[in-house]
C-alpha cells in the first residue's frame, strides 16, 4: 500500500483573500495550526479608504468594488508580519488558498511579462501598478448587472436552462453577467485585457508568476461553465462576450498543482524552489474543506459577511434558487450551495440600533425573548439579498394570535418598528427560518444529520442555540472560525499528496489522527426541543408566505 503521509517536518500554508481581510493559517504535517495572521484592509491598508473592504458606488446603483491593488499590498503586508513570527518559509512544502467567490479581476495586455520578471528586492504592489486595464475590481456584492442577467438567459433559452447548464440562473454578483457589463460599457478596457482571473485565480498568479488557471470549482460560480462536463460552455461564452475563452484561459481540477513557486518568494522569503503552489478555489469550497464535509444528510452553515448554507451531493440536480459546484475534494462529486448577502454586517446594524452597539446586550435580549418571538417576523435588507431577491430595505409583521399550532386565522399586521429584544430575536430567527425552508425547498436533508457553523458569528452560543432550536438538529463547531483559511492549508496540503502520488486521492487519507488535529469538531448544542422545532415549522410556512408576496411586489432587484 502506497504512503499517504505527509513529510514528517513540512509545513502547509493556507489563505483566505476574502471580503475584508486576508488571513494566513499554517498546518504541520499532522494538520495542527501552528501560524495564523490577519490583515484588516480597512484599518491595516487605510489609504484605500474602504469601508467593510469595498467601495459602494453612489453614482451607479448596486455597483459595489474593490481596489484590486489592495489584494496585491495586502499579500505584501502578511508576509512581513510571518516573517516578524519567525516563519520558516524554506519547510513549506505547498501553499494553497481561497478568495471571496465572483470576484474578478482584468489583466492588461502585456501584464504575463510583468508577472514573469517579478524583482525580488521590490515589493510586488509597486510592480504591478500598472498590471490591471480596471483598476477596480466587481465583486460579490455587485447588484448592478440585472440587464446583463437577463440578457444571457434569453440567450440560451432562459433561467432554468442556463441553471441546467452552468448550476445557477444568472445572478448579478456572477462574473459572466460582470464581464458581460464590461464589454458593453467599457469596450476598450474589455478589448486591453488579456486575461481574467477569478480573486483565488489571481491570487494563484501572484505566487507562481504566470496566469494560473481557475479552478472548476471556482469555475462554477461564473455562470459560464458546464458544470456536468467541468469545461467552459460554448453557449454561455457565446451569451456574455467575444473572445472570452481566450481571455479566461483554461480550467483546472481544484486538487492540481497551478506551478512551483515564483523566485520572487525563493529569494524575497527563502521559500524552497521546490514548494508547490495548488491552484486555489472560492471561499466556500474551502469552507467546506476547511470543515471536512463528507457525509449526505451534513449541513454546513457559514457564518460570515455573506451567510451561507451548503452540503455535498453525487447527482447534480440545479434549479431557479440555489447554486451547485463541483466539490473541491471529490472528483465526481457536488456541493450544494445557499447565499444570503445580509449576514454579519446586518447582524452588526441590529446590535449598533438596538442592543447599545454590544454583543453582550444583543445575546441578552436573544435569550430573554421567547422561541417565536410572539408572532414577530422581520426581513433585514442592507444589501440587495440574493435569496430571496429583494432589494434593500426592512420588513415587520405580527401574527398577533399566533400560537405556532396552525396559520390559519392568524391577524398578520405590518408595523413599523418591534421593541429591541423582538428585533434582535427577528433578525436572528428570520435568518435561519429562511435558511431552513431554502435548503428544504432546495433538495437538502430535513431535519439535516447534524450542522457544522463556522465564521466568526459561530462563536456565538446565543446564535448557536438558535440554529439547533430552528433545525432541530445536534450543532458542531470547529476549532477555528475562519475555515477558509484553513480549508486553503489542508486543500496545499491534500494537492501535495495528490501530486506526490501522481493522481487524486481522497482527501480523508490525510485524517488519520484527526481528533488531534485541527480539524476536528465539537458538539456545541443539542437538537432543540421537537415539540418546538414542529411550531417553528408552522412560523416557517407563514413567513415564506409573506416572502412570496414581497418578492412579486418588489422583484429582483
Amino acid at each position: 500500500m502506497a504512503d499517504l503521509s505527509l513529510p514528517k517536518d513540512a509545513l502547509f500554508l493556507g489563505f483566505d483573500s476574502s471580503t475584508q481581510s486576508l488571513k494566513a493559517t499554517v498546518l504541520d504535517s499532522n494538520l495542527v495550526i501552528v501560524a495564523s495572521e490577519l490583515i484588516h484592509f480597512d484599518s491595516d491598508l487605510p489609504h484605500y479608504k474602504t469601508k467593510d473592504g469595498v467601495y459602494r458606488d453612489p453614482s451607479v446603483n448596486g455597483r459595489i468594488v474593490s481596489p484590486t491593488l489592495m489584494w496585491v499590498e495586502a499579500l505584501d503586508l502578511i508576509f512581513q508580519r510571518l516573517s516578524k513570527a519567525k516563519l520558516d518559509f524554506g519547510k513549506i512544502a505547498a501553499v494553497s488558498g481561497s478568495g471571496q467567490q465572483h470576484g474578478s479581476v482584468y489583466w492588461k495586455t502585456g501584464s504575463s511579462a510583468l508577472l514573469s520578471s517579478l524583482d525580488s528586492k521590490k515589493p510586488l504592489v509597486d510592480q504591478l501598478r500598472s498590471a490591471f486595464s480596471i483598476d477596480e475590481s466587481p465583486i460579490w456584492m455587485d447588484c448592478s448587472t440585472t440587464a446583463q442577467c437577463r440578457e444571457i438567459e434569453k440567450a440560451v433559452g432562459g433561467a432554468l436552462e442556463l441553471s441546467k447548464i452552468t448550476g445557477s440562473r444568472a445572478y448579478e454578483r456572477f462574473t459572466g453577467p460582470q464581464i458581460r457589463k464590461i464589454f458593453e460599457t467599457q469596450p476598450e478596457a474589455y478589448k486591453n485585457t488579456e486575461r481574467i482571473s477569478l480573486v483565488s485565480s489571481f491570487m494563484a498568479c501572484l505566487f507562481i508568476g504566470a496566469y494560473a488557471c481557475i479552478d472548476q470549482t471556482d469555475g462554477a460560480g461564473m455562470n459560464l461553465m458546464d458544470i456536468k462536463e467541468r469545461a467552459w460552455s460554448k453557449a454561455a461564452l457565446q451569451a456574455t462576450a467575444p473572445d472570452l475563452e481566450q481571455k479566461l484561459g483554461k480550467l483546472a481540477p481544484a486538487h492540481a498543482v497551478a506551478g512551483p513557486i515564483a523566485s520572487y518568494f525563493v529569494e524575497r522569503y527563502n521559500f524552497n524552489k521546490n514548494c508547490l503552489v495548488v491552484q486555489w478555489s472560492g471561499d466556500n469550497p474551502n469552507s467546506l474543506a476547511g470543515l471536512t464535509l463528507s457525509t449526505p444528510g451534513d449541513l454546513a452553515i457559514s457564518l460570515g459577511t455573506s451567510d451561507t448554507v451548503f452540503g455535498i451531493s453525487k447527482v447534480p440536480q440545479p434549479g431557479l434558487e440555489g447554486h451547485v459546484f463541483p466539490n473541491p475534494v471529490d472528483t465526481e462529486g457536488y456541493m450544494v450551495m445557499l447565499c444570503y448577502k445580509n449576514g454579519s454586517l446586518t447582524r452588526e446594524d441590529v446590535r449598533n440600533r438596538c442592543a447599545e452597539k454590544s454583543w453582550d446586550v444583543f445575546n441578552k435580549f436573544l435569550e430573554q425573548t421567547p422561541p417565536l418571538n410572539g408572532g414577530k417576523i422581520g426581513f433585514y435588507y442592507k444589501e440587495h439579498e440574493i435569496l430571496p431577491p429583494l432589494p434593500v430595505g426592512f420588513h415587520r409583521y405580527h401574527l398577533e394570535n399566533f400560537t405556532g399550532e396552525t396559520v390559519d386565522g392568524l391577524n398578520e399586521k405590518e408595523v413599523q418598528e418591534f421593541d429591541p429584544p423582538s428585533e434582535v430575536r427577528a433578525v436572528i430567527e428570520g435568518q435561519f427560518l429562511s435558511m431552513r425552508a431554502h435548503a428544504e425547498r432546495f433538495g437538502m436533508p430535513s431535519p439535516p444529520k447534524r450542522i457544522i457553523a463556522t465564521g466568526g458569528a459561530s462563536a456565538n452560543q446565543s446564535i448557536l442555540n438558535a440554529i439547533a432550536a430552528i433545525f432541530g438538529c445536534d450543532v458542531y463547531t470547529v476549532e477555528r472560525p475562519d475555515s477558509a483559511s484553513l480549508g486553503g492549508a489542508l486543500r496545499a496540503a491534500h494537492g501535495w499528496l495528490c501530486n506526490k502520488e501522481g493522481s487524486f486521492v481522497p482527501m480523508s487519507s490525510m485524517y488519520k489522527d484527526s481528533d488531534k488535529s485541527s480539524v476536528s469538531c465539537k458538539l456545541s448544542k443539542t437538537a432543540g426541543d421537537q415539540s418546538l422545532v414542529k411550531k417553528y415549522s408552522v412560523l416557517m410556512q407563514k413567513r415564506i408566505e409573506i416572502e412570496n408576496r414581497l418578492v412579486q411586489k418588489l422583484g429582483r432587484c
